[in-house]
C-alpha cells in the first residue's frame, strides 16, 4: 500500500507565504507525475502545478509566478512553495502521485488534504 503524507497548511495572511511538504511512502517502485490538487468549497478539485520523474513542471495559470513545485526522487516526497497568497487561494490542499507499485500496477495516491486559509 502507499501512504501520502502532508504538512505545512495553517493560516496566513495575504501576500504571505506556506509551504507544504508531502512524502510517499509504502511499496513504491516509481513514481511518475507528483504535485498538488485543491478544491475550494463548492468548486471541483483542480491541479495547482504537479512535477513529472524527469524534473519538468506544470503549473495552472492562476498560480504561475507565485508557487513553486520540487519533488525529491529519491525520498519520494514533493513541496510547494506558496508566495503571495491572496484569499483566493483559500481550499483543502491534496498531496497527489502517480504510483508504480512493486508489482509493476499503477495507483492513484491521494494525501488527505491540509487546509490553506488566506484571510486577514
Amino acid at each position: 500500500q502507499v501512504q501520502l503524507v502532508e504538512s505545512g497548511g495553517g493560516l496566513v495572511q495575504p501576500c504571505g507565504s506556506l509551504r507544504l511538504s508531502c512524502a510517499a511512502s509504502g511499496t513504491i517502485f516509481s513514481i511518475d507525475a507528483m504535485g498538488w490538487y485543491r478544491q475550494a468549497p463548492g468548486k471541483q478539485r483542480e491541479l495547482v502545478a504537479q512535477v513529472l520523474e524527469d524534473s519538468s513542471t506544470y503549473y495552472a495559470d492562476f498560480v504561475k509566478g507565485r508557487f513553486t513545485v520540487s519533488r525529491d526522487n529519491a525520498k519520494n516526497t514533493v513541496v510547494l512553495q506558496m508566495n503571495s497568497l491572496v484569499p483566493e487561494d483559500t481550499a483543502v490542499y491534496y498531496c497527489h502521485a502517480d504510483v508504480i507499485l512493486l508489482s509493476r500496477s499503477a495507483l492513484d495516491a491521494w494525501g488527505q488534504g491540509t487546509q490553506v486559509t488566506v484571510s486577514s
